[in-house]
């Protein structure tokens, strides 16, 4: 997903940055505030970073989807948003050609990255639920980093490729003081498939699924209760309602996924009709990078096991011998 495209009957003329209206206390509001968001985003998705990196006990398929997703989002707070949200405050790109052919391939490939993210964390869960036996014997730590490896090489050559066949490598900031560039039509079409439609069919499709399933589990553990009391049964009632915990979880992680998604592709789908000024086009773009600080909010709110990380982290217990082993769900 190439988030800073237009199409070519969008090219500016005589475009000038404007000058500032705002009062210099304004100014030192909004970068502060910018400040607070890239601090939250690169802090919050680091301790997700050190949590399941450090402890043995969190290293699980699902946990590791959840690593790659969290590496995605650090790089989007430290990378990206710094540029995107001086650009949004001054209202024009004061960074130069460079800088700008860097966010265009660092903010394009990241961004699509988080949307494959939550694809594999979807087929993960519905795997999990829909064949358990079949997901512990096969689906495995070392395979999931492969697919990530792999999901992540693929994703760059995409974007690369995107830029280079596109022309975009020679064709940057056609109007001072902007960053965009031009999608041609074929590329376009192309681009909109490969970056939501296919994507974002499998979410969908696939936490429907989920929720279907997830809605028998919770007969079934209603059944087991109501029959038995035995020891193994009891153990299976406990797997069923952890997998169904965390299906919910990683559910929400998905819908806000989405809703931060939204404002983009109303846009890139009415753009054509409806006029929107450049400064409300880098502003809705920006609302997709705040997925990255929400996320770990989210782990926060309703993973214990990530609170109790937290506190290890901040306290420095981590450092401890043996601390790898701390049972972390206790």
């Amino acid at each position: 997903m190439n988030l800073m495209e237009f199409n070519q009957s969008d090219r500016c003329v005589n475009f000038s940055c404007p000058e500032r209206s705002a009062s210099p206390v304004v100014y030192i509001f909004l970068y502060v505030c910018s400040a607070a968001v890239v601090l939250l985003t690169v802090c919050g998705n680091l301790l997700v970073i050190i949590s399941v990196f450090h402890f043995k006990q969190l290293h699980t398929p699902t946990n590791t989807l959840v690593f790659s997703l969290a590496v995605s989002d650090f790089f989007i707070g430290a990378f990206v948003m710094p540029p995107m949200l001086i650009w949004i405050i001054e209202s024009c790109w004061i960074f130069g050609r460079g800088v700008c052919l860097y966010l265009l391939l660092i903010s394009g490939f990241l961004t699509i990255v988080s949307v494959y993210n939550i694809a594999l964390i979807a087929v993960d869960r519905y795997l999990a639920l829909s064949n358990p036996f079949l997901y512990m014997n096969h689906v495995s730590v070392r395979i999931t980093r492969v697919v990530i490896v792999f999901d992540w090489g693929v994703l760059m050559v995409y974007n690369l490729a995107l830029l280079y066949f596109n022309g975009n490598f020679m064709n940057l900031l056609l109007c001072p003081g902007e960053c965009f560039y031009f999608l041609n039509e074929v590329w376009s079409v192309i681009d909109l498939v490969f970056s939501f439609i296919f994507p974002l069919s499998v979410i969908i499709i696939l936490y429907t699924r989920v929720f279907v399933i997830a809605k028998k589990h919770a007969s079934a553990i209603r059944e087991l209760n109501n029959h038995t009391q035995s020891k193994t049964q009891k153990i299976t009632s406990h797997s069923m309602k952890s997998e169904r915990k965390a299906a919910k979880v990683l559910g929400i992680l998905v819908s806000v996924f989405l809703i931060c998604l939204l404002p983009y592709y109303i846009y890139s789908f009415l753009g054509y009709v409806i006029e929107v000024q450049e400064e409300t086009v880098r502003k809705i773009i920006f609302t997709i990078y705040l997925n990255s600080t929400i996320n770990p909010f989210i782990y926060a709110l309703f993973y214990p096991w990530f609170r109790r990380c937290i506190k290890l982290i901040i306290t420095l217990q981590i450092f401890k011998t043996d601390s790898a082993l701390i049972n972390v769900f206790s």
